[in-house]
């Protein structure tokens, strides 16, 4: 194991908890007196179907931590996602069907798939939270949930505005916490990592980690990236995000287009390169980061191409177009469409891929083989994709 404290803590806002004085015991001092590796969790709600760069920052760090030697344990939170993380919620989350949140969680290990080292024996757990919430009796959530009043729940970011407001909030909601805080004792992490939104979550696998009679882990908090706007944080909602599935040349003109004063973060956080070697001028900074992050996901191949592409002065990086005058008549099923541009050998094999959750439309996911479009304004300007590789930009 390497214990290179100053590379894990790049990018990272706060450790906690922090030493009171020299024989208090902190992060860097567990990494250093350690004879085993440590045990670093990571738990991702799959509540949707797509990771943005902004996730991938955590999941970088947890990458960090493989890299030194110690053992990453993601927990996929198929069980919690079916009540969704209330944090920074104004209202009260959709619940997720089960079959929702197993189609979610496949495409979220897809798209860590280039950042995590699954390869390599011991150093990748991945664990699904209903392994142990879902066996949960009466006798024990109501052990859980003598652990905190309702005081301390209400202290949580969210819920002390919703309680102001006269916001519903529900009963199911005030467990969430306590459930993401029992994955810590049921994996025995000894460091958890996640956004700074996440704080109050993570001192909650503490407690709880101490009430079940195990050492407190440590929480190592990042920041909220901030999106293609700059100024607001990175969201699909607000238009402002990079998806991790977009095609290569999509990617590379976002990343060329990021706020100067964003640049210095973005690497940071989002490149594993020496932030005193980078380049003076702006503009500079932003092709080097548009081709390191894409060469990351895609290889330095589709690397190349994209920045050529950028260079040539190709359009959203020449992602091929297929006109929609095409399709003989509208309304359309989709499986067909895949049929005409040339994604699928045949209206069969697009109905298969649209199944198997191969086939997105703007980065969305779409799995219902009866999807239909009523006219070419629906479509137009839009990129459909199967698979990783395969792309068309529809156009009137």
């Amino acid at each position: 194991m390497t214990q290179d404290f100053a590379w894990l803590r790049r990018g990272v806002v706060e450790v906690f908890p922090q030493p009171v004085d020299v024989n208090s015991e902190s992060l860097e001092k567990r990494l250093l007196t350690t004879n085993q590796p440590l045990r670093i969790k990571l738990g991702i709600d799959p509540t949707g179907t797509d990771i943005h760069l902004g996730h991938s920052i955590p999941v970088r760090k947890l990458r960090a931590f493989q890299d030194a030697g110690h053992i990453a344990v993601l927990i996929i939170g198929d069980f919690t996602a079916r009540i969704g993380d209330p944090t920074g919620k104004s209202e009260v989350r959709r619940q997720l069907t089960e079959a929702d949140v197993a189609q979610n969680a496949q495409t979220y290990l897809d798209q860590v798939r280039p950042i995590l080292d699954f390869d390599t024996p011991g150093r990748l757990e991945v664990r699904y939270n209903s392994e142990w919430l879902s066996g949960l009796n009466l006798e024990k959530i109501l052990e859980l949930l003598s652990t905190m009043t309702v005081g301390q729940m209400l202290a949580k970011e969210g819920f002390a505005d919703r309680y102001r407001k006269e916001n519903p909030i529900f009963i199911h909601e005030f467990l969430y916490p306590l459930m993401q805080g029992f994955d810590s004792v049921a994996v025995e992490a000894d460091v958890e990592l996640g956004g700074t939104d996440q704080k109050f979550n993570i001192a909650v696998g503490r407690d709880l980690q101490r009430h079940f009679g195990q050492e407190p882990q440590f929480g190592m908090l990042m920041p909220i990236l901030i999106g293609t706007d700059g100024v607001q944080k990175m969201s699909k909602s607000l238009g402002n995000y990079i998806g991790l599935s977009e095609h290569p040349g999509q990617k590379y003109q976002k990343l060329q287009g990021v706020p100067d004063n964003l640049l210095e973060q973005y690497f940071e956080l989002l490149t594993d390169l020496p932030l005193d070697q980078l380049p003076e001028n702006p503009r500079d900074r932003q092709t080097l980061l548009a081709w390191e992050v894409v060469k990351q996901y895609y290889g330095e191949q589709a690397a190349q191409e994209a920045k050529e592409a950028a260079q040539s002065g190709g359009k959203e990086g020449a992602v091929p177009e297929f006109s929609l005058a095409e399709v003989s008549q509208f309304p359309s099923k989709l499986a067909y469409i895949l049929n005409v541009t040339g994604l699928c050998k045949s209206t069969g094999e697009g109905k298969r891929k649209i199944q198997e959750g191969g086939v997105r439309l703007d980065g969305d996911r779409i799995t219902d083989v009866d999807t239909t479009f009523a006219s070419v304004a629906e479509l137009q300007g839009k990129v459909l994709q199967v698979g990783k590789n395969k792309f068309v930009r529809l156009v009137p």
